[in-house]
C-alpha cells in the first residue's frame, strides 16, 4: 500500500459537485466518487455538519481524509464522505450555517471558506488492501453498521442494485414494509433483515454468492412475497408488529392455509390478557404454538410463598419436603386451558417434577 499525503482546497474539492442517481455523487473537477458502493448514504444531522463549517469558518484544521487511488488515476473517498458533502452542500447553497447561506456571506467570507485547505491521504493498493484501510479508519466519527461493513466486503452490481430498493429513507422497502421492520433504511437495517430472513440467517453466505449478479430481483421479489402475506395473514395492523421476523416465519408457514378471521379474534382475545407479558410475541404463538413466545406472566414471590406455606413445603406429585428455593412455580390449571397467574392456581413442585411435567 502507497501513501501520499496531498493538499487542496475547499474550492477544488467542491469543483464540479454533482448528487443525483445518474452520476452518484462526484467531485474534484469530476475526478473523485465521493460515494463508492461499500459506502452509507450521507447520516450527519445539522448539528454535525453545522460543526463541519464551524471548523472551516474559524481556520480550525479538519481530520485527515482518506482517498483511495484508481487504476484510471481518478479517486474515491474511503474516509470523509460526510465532510465532503457537508462542505460541498453549504457551497452550494443546500442550508444555511448561523442563519446564513453561502450566496449571503461577503465576498473576503467566500473566499475564506473556498482558500481553507484540506488534508488528504491518497492510497494506493489492491481492493482488498484498501477495504482494510475503509475498516481500519473508520473506527473515528459515525461508526459502521455491520451491513455496511458487508456492503463494502461484497460491493458490486449486487449490492449497488440492491440498495436501490432497501436503502434510502424514501426506498420502495419503506413504502412496502417500513411498518413492519425496525430500524433504518439508510443503515442498511432493512437490507439486512431481508438478506438475514431469504438466507436463514447466513447473510454472509448469500451476499457472497450474489456479489457479482447483474441485479437484485431475487431478494427484492422475496421481499414483496413476504410483506403481502404478513398483510393478507393478519389485515389488522397493530404497532405490535413492528419488528417482528416475519421472512423467517414466512419461509416455515407461507404454504399453510390460515383463517385470517379467527386468528384476528383469537389475538384480539390475547392482546387483552394480562398474563400474556409480550404483545408483539402474539403473531409468532399463533403460528408456532408455542408458549414461550408469550412471556406468560410468572407467579410472584408472595404466591410462591403463599403456596409454598400452604403446603408445608411438600411436593404435590413426589410428595417429598423440599425447601422454597428447590421448588418451582407451576400452574394446577394450565394458561392455554383458562388457568390463571393467580394464588389459588399456584401449586410448588420440586425442580424434577416441573420438568418433567413441562415436557409432556
Amino acid at each position: 500500500m502507497k501513501i501520499e499525503l496531498k493538499e487542496i482546497t475547499a474550492q477544488e474539492l467542491t469543483n464540479s459537485y454533482q448528487d443525483n442517481e445518474e452520476n452518484g455523487v462526484v467531485g474534484y473537477g469530476g475526478k473523485l466518487d465521493i460515494r463508492p458502493p461499500y459506502q452509507r448514504e450521507f447520516i450527519y444531522k445539522d448539528k454535525q455538519r453545522d460543526a463541519v463549517i464551524d471548523t472551516i469558518t474559524k481556520e480550525f484544521p479538519l481530520n485527515v481524509m482518506y482517498w483511495a487511488v484508481r487504476e484510471d488515476g481518478n479517486f474515491e473517498v474511503i474516509d470523509g464522505q460526510q465532510r465532503t458533502i457537508s462542505i460541498a452542500q453549504f457551497v452550494e447553497g443546500d442550508f444555511a450555517f448561523n442563519n446564513r447561506y453561502f450566496h449571503n456571506l461577503q465576498n473576503d467570507e467566500r473566499e475564506k471558506i473556498l482558500n481553507y485547505k484540506l488534508m488528504i491521504y491518497l492510497c494506493s493498493g489492491t481492493d482488498s488492501e484498501k477495504l482494510e484501510w475503509f475498516r481500519t479508519i473508520n473506527i473515528a466519527g459515525e461508526k459502521l453498521t455491520d451491513q455496511e461493513l458487508r456492503n463494502a466486503v461484497y460491493s458490486g452490481s449486487w449490492v449497488s442494485d440492491a440498495k436501490r430498493y432497501f436503502s434510502k429513507n424514501s426506498c420502495a422497502a419503506y413504502g412496502l414494509g417500513g411498518d413492519y421492520l425496525n430500524g433504518s433504511a439508510i443503515r442498511q437495517e432493512y437490507l439486512e433483515s431481508t438478506i438475514k430472513w431469504i438466507s436463514s440467517d447466513d447473510i454472509e453466505h448469500y451476499m457472497a454468492e450474489n456479489q457479482h449478479e447483474p441485479n437484485a430481483n431475487e431478494i427484492w421479489l422475496y421481499f414483496q412475497s413476504v410483506i403481502n402475506w404478513v398483510k393478507t395473514v393478519f389485515p389488522k395492523y397493530r404497532r405490535e408488529m413492528k419488528g417482528i421476523e416475519w421472512g423467517l416465519l414466512f419461509n416455515e408457514f407461507n404454504n399453510q392455509k390460515f383463517d385470517s378471521k379467527k386468528l384476528e379474534t383469537e389475538i384480539a382475545k390475547l392482546m387483552e390478557d394480562e398474563d400474556v407479558g409480550s404483545k408483539k410475541g402474539i403473531y409468532t404463538y399463533v403460528l408456532t404454538r408455542k408458549e414461550k413466545y408469550l412471556n406468560i406472566r410468572a407467579f410472584s414471590p408472595n404466591q410462591k410463598r403463599a403456596a409454598y406455606e400452604k403446603q408445608k413445603g411438600i411436593c404435590v406429585v413426589c410428595k417429598e419436603s423440599f425447601k422454597i428455593e428447590e421448588m418451582e412455580a407451576d400452574h394446577i390449571t394450565p394458561w392455554h386451558e383458562g388457568g390463571k397467574t393467580d394464588e389459588k392456581n399456584c401449586q410448588m413442585l420440586c425442580k424434577e417434577d416441573n420438568r418433567r411435567k413441562s415436557g409432556k
